[in-house]
Parts: C-alpha cells; structure tokens; sequence
C-alpha cells in the first residue's frame, strides 16, 4: 500500500516512528516532511501535502501528525475528498476506517505514544469501510463538502 505521511516538528518524531514501522511491514512510504524537530514550521502545509497526495491518488491512505493532531485533521480535512480522523486508540483508529471512510489518520505527536500510535495504525490499515448505513452518512459529509458554505437540509 501507498501511504504519505507528513508531520511538523511537534510531530517529527512520531513521524519518522510510524514512517519507519510502515516500510518494515512493506508498505510504500511517501514522507512529505518536515525533516526535523529543530526548526518550527507551519503544520497546514504538511496535512495540505498528505490530503492531496490522497486525493490525487498518488497515496492510498495519508498518516499526519503535529503536537496534538488537532491542527493536521483540521488542515487535511479542508481538501477535498479527504476524511482526517484524530485518534488517540486502537478503537478510535478502526472505527474511523469501518464507520468513516476515513482515509488520513492524524495523530499527536506530545499527546500520543509511538506503541499506541503504531497499533491504532495498524488497526486502521487492517480495518476496511463498512458499507449500508455508513454509506448513507459518508455520502452526506461528501455533500456538505460540495454545498460548501450552503446548508444542509436537516430532517426534524
């Protein structure tokens, strides 16, 4: 599998751990940087970096992870296609594959530790979408994506 991955320096660390896990399980790591901890940089060009990959096709799922996570989903969630879930468990991480279609995991990198990070990505690359009533709900979040700043229709 294709995955991008991407950091900045408050989640270079955990980065380069996930990074260095996926490639020895066999998978295709593009890493889209940042290449240190040392130097502060902006996050939303790094979680902007792994959501296109992602939407273009170019990875097959994106990993992002700065201080806390919360930066990178909000970030690679402003491109279109991309579904960013932060998680902090094994749980979290399936779930947000099965239920969401999640196809870019975030993580925080001061908030969360290397062991759980690499089991809940390794129960998120093992977990597949879950179809019938998830479809229904992944199709809405594409349609709010569409409507952009135009409201959804809520039912009473």
């Amino acid at each position: 599998m294709r995955i991008a991955v991407g950091a900045d320096h408050g989640g270079y660390g955990l980065k380069e751990a996930l990074a260095e896990h996926l490639r020895s399980v066999g998978h295709e790591v593009e890493d889209l940087g940042t290449d240190n901890e040392r130097v502060p940089v902006d996050y939303p060009r790094y979680a902007e970096a792994v959501g296109r990959a992602v939407a273009a096709g170019r990875a097959d799922l994106g990993v992002c992870v700065c201080g806390t996570g919360i930066g990178v989903s909000i970030a690679a969630n402003k491109v279109g296609g991309v579904r960013a879930a932060l998680v902090h468990d094994v749980t979290g991480a399936r779930l947000a594959r099965e239920h969401n279609h999640a196809n870019v995991l975030c993580f925080g990198g001061r908030t969360t530790g290397a062991l759980t990070a690499v089991e809940a990505l390794d129960a998120f690359l093992a977990a597949r979408p879950a179809h019938g009533r998830h479809d229904r709900r992944v199709r809405e979040i594409g349609a709010m994506e569409q409507a952009g700043e135009q409201a959804l229709e809520v039912p009473a």
